[in-house]
């Protein structure tokens, strides 16, 4: 199925790295459900640039499933088609300063719990709710949001990166379980982007470190990374299943 064609659901979508995913769909003529809990008016206002034949703002918070499954329904409503694509990018609350991170010996599991929660309980609860519909066409495609953190924990922010792994092995298993019907699920990892609003407390010399350890000399942008989204949406994707694919300029290579 063509991009063109596709219901896309962006969680956490009004801003930082969602808004650039939902820039670069619409570019290529999708109609997009941008996901919020609490930025509203980032949400409608992004939303208003497309119009409502193309962007439906809907508040949901993931972690909910009763919350989850009113906005599949709403947005069935609202395109007449059920979503076909999930982008799980939503992120609990969170701020890559290194300076100010929790270490071994005073973090607590109720800073692990929220992370789980946000990324592997967030993500389990949209594909459920999307599995009926994506079954019903034929096709899905989920894509979750990862972090090269797991392959090379330079900083170790141990309960947001131990989060993401799990993230890691929920999508292999869900794309050896979902692969019959037609669904695919893949993840995009990428290193620390300049600059989102979680990014906003890196210090630009720590900006200018990343860009010099990698091949091409340059910190990865949020448009570049949400740009390498659109691949494993788009059918040149066709046979991709249960991958990784690492966006960061080549620091990490796997």
């Amino acid at each position: 199925m063509d991009i063109s064609e596709q219901v896309v659901l962006v969680t956490g979508g009004a801003r930082g790295l969602g808004r650039h995913i939902v820039e670069s769909f619409a570019g290529q003529g999708a109609r997009i459900v941008v996901n919020y809990r609490q930025s509203q008016q980032a949400a409608k206002d992004l939303a208003a640039v497309y119009g409502p034949e193309y962007a439906l703002t809907v508040r949901s918070d993931v972690t909910d499933p009763e919350q989850v499954s009113a906005m599949f329904q709403t947005a069935h409503d609202h395109f007449g088609a059920p979503i076909t694509t999930v982008v799980n990018n939503a992120l609990v609350d969170f701020s890559f300063n290194g300076d100010a991170r929790l270490g071994a010996e005073t973090i607590g599991w109720e800073n692990f719990d929220g992370q789980f929660t946000g990324s592997v309980r967030g993500a389990l609860n949209t594909v459920q709710a999307a599995v009926p519909g994506m079954r019903e066409r034929g096709f899905g495609r989920v894509i979750n949001i990862g972090t090269n953190l797991f392959q090379d924990p330079v900083v170790p922010y141990h309960d947001y990166t131990a989060a993401k792994a799990a993230l890691l092995s929920l999508t292999r298993t869900l794309a050896a379980d979902l692969g019959p019907h037609q669904i695919s699920v893949n993840m995009v990892s990428g290193g620390l982007l300049q600059t989102t609003d979680a990014s906003a407390a890196t210090p630009d010399e720590v900006f200018d470190f990343i860009a010099s350890s990698t091949p091409l000399r340059k910190a990865t942008t949020p448009a570049e990374f949400a740009d390498a989204i659109l691949f494993f949406a788009s059918p040149w994707a066709r046979a991709v299943t249960g991958q990784n694919l690492v966006v960061d300029g080549g620091l990490v290579m796997n």
